[in-house]
C-alpha cells in the first residue's frame, strides 16, 4: 500500500511541475515569434508597401504624360503629392509643367502615398525620370535615402534599383523609371523669354 501512495504522490509531482514548464516554454516561443514579427517582418512587409506604392505613382505619372503630355518637370528632386488634385488653373500642378493642362483627369489618386509620413519623390536624372522614397526614408535594407543613398542628376538609379546596398530589396525594386518624353522648344504666350528642353 505504501507503494502505491508514493506512485501517486509522484505522478503529482510530476504533474505539478509539467505545467509551469510547459507555460514558461510557450511563453518562451511568443516572444521569439514577437521579437521576428518586429525585426524581420516588418522590414518585408515595408518593402512590399514601398514596391506597391512605387508601381502605382509610377503608373500615375505615365498617365499623366499619356492623358497631358508633361513639358518640364520643376526641379531634380520633387515631391509626389500632386496626384489627388482634381482640378487646378493654369499649367502648372505641382511641380509639373503641362502641354494639356485641359486634359486633366484628376485626380489619379484618392490620396497621395508616403512611407514613414515621407512623401515620394518624382527624380530627373540625365538618364530619365525616376519615383523614389522620399530623402530621410529608412528602407528595409537599413540604408537611408538622401544620405547612404544619394540622389542627384547625375544618379544612376537604373543602376541602383539593382544594388541590393541601394533600391534594391530581397529581389524587388524600391524604385521605378517613369517615361517622359523630352520635348522640343515652346512659347509660354506673354512670356519674353524662349524655353527648351
Amino acid at each position: 500500500m505504501r507503494h502505491d501512495f508514493q506512485i501517486a504522490h509522484n505522478s503529482g509531482l510530476i504533474r505539478g511541475s509539467l505545467v509551469p514548464v510547459l507555460a514558461i516554454t510557450l511563453f518562451c516561443i511568443f516572444v521569439v515569434i514577437a521579437i521576428f514579427n518586429t525585426f524581420v517582418a516588418t522590414k518585408d512587409y515595408e518593402g512590399e508597401i514601398i514596391e506597391r506604392d512605387i508601381k502605382k505613382l509610377a503608373d500615375a505619372i505615365h498617365r499623366i504624360e499619356k492623358d497631358c503630355k508633361i513639358y518640364t518637370v520643376e526641379s531634380t528632386l520633387n515631391s509626389i503629392n500632386f496626384l489627388n488634385v482634381k482640378s487646378f488653373v493654369g499649367s502648372q500642378v505641382g511641380p509639373i509643367n503641362l502641354k494639356h493642362p485641359e486634359r486633366w483627369q484628376g485626380p489619379y489618386m484618392d490620396r497621395n502615398p508616403s512611407i514613414q509620413s515621407i512623401e515620394y519623390l518624382l527624380v530627373r536624372t540625365k538618364k530619365g525620370y525616376f519615383v523614389t522614397p522620399g530623402k530621410g526614408v529608412r528602407l528595409p535594407n537599413g540604408k537611408i535615402v538622401g544620405e547612404d543613398i544619394k540622389l542627384d542628376e547625375d544618379s544612376d538609379i537604373e543602376a541602383m534599383m539593382k544594388d541590393e546596398q541601394q533600391f534594391g530589396y530581397k529581389g524587388k525594386s524600391l524604385a521605378a523609371p517613369v517615361d517622359i518624353k523630352k520635348r522640343g522648344p515652346f512659347y509660354i504666350p506673354g512670356a519674353p523669354l524662349h524655353y527648351s528642353l
